[in-house]
């Protein structure tokens, strides 16, 4: 299995907002989004994928065929927690494998490609009712940082209801 993580080009953005699409309507029972009334989920931040210097859009694929998509964000002011002296990190505003590519290690690896490719402190979120994500997470990093060197935290403020995970890559 051929796993490969690929910045989305701006004439291919269709392709992202489907796979958002896709993204939102698995996601929904957990986050609360709703259809608007052309029948579609709306995402704040699509535009920003390519306007933002700081984001980084990837589509995730197996032997060239699309399995789903990591939104990036890199070197952005700590955003909901202090638990280590870093006051910029590296955060994966949103992940997304289709459920084809599910327990096969697809996810974990294109996780394990964005932080090799993009060294610093981390913080990886998860909306407090999706178990599914958390385990995912708690899973990767606890697996990649085997000696134990990150952090966990439930996180509820203004800015965010769930549990969070710092770490370094």
């Amino acid at each position: 299995m051929n796993i490969q993580l690929s910045l989305v080009p701006y004439e291919d953005k269709t392709v992202l907002q489907h796979l958002i699409q896709l993204y939102r309507y698995d996601s929904s029972e957990f986050d609360g989004h709703v259809l608007n009334r052309h029948g579609l989920y709306l995402y704040k931040y699509f535009d920003h994928q390519w306007t933002d210097e700081y984001r980084r859009p990837f589509i995730v694929t197996v032997d060239e065929e699309i399995a789903g998509f990591a939104l990036v964000m890199l070197d952005v002011p700590q955003a909901y927690m202090k638990l280590n002296t870093a006051e910029r990190t590296n955060v994966i505003s949103e992940f997304f494998i289709m459920r084809k590519y599910r327990r096969q290690g697809v996810g974990k690896q294109a996780a394990l490609s964005v932080f090799q490719q993009f060294p610093g402190t981390w913080e990886i979120r998860q909306t407090a009712s999706n178990k599914d994500a958390y385990s995912f997470w708690k899973h990767v990093i606890h697996n990649y940082r085997a000696d134990g060197s990150y952090q966990e935290a439930s996180v509820h403020n203004d800015s965010w209801n769930g549990p969070v995970f710092v770490f370094e890559s």
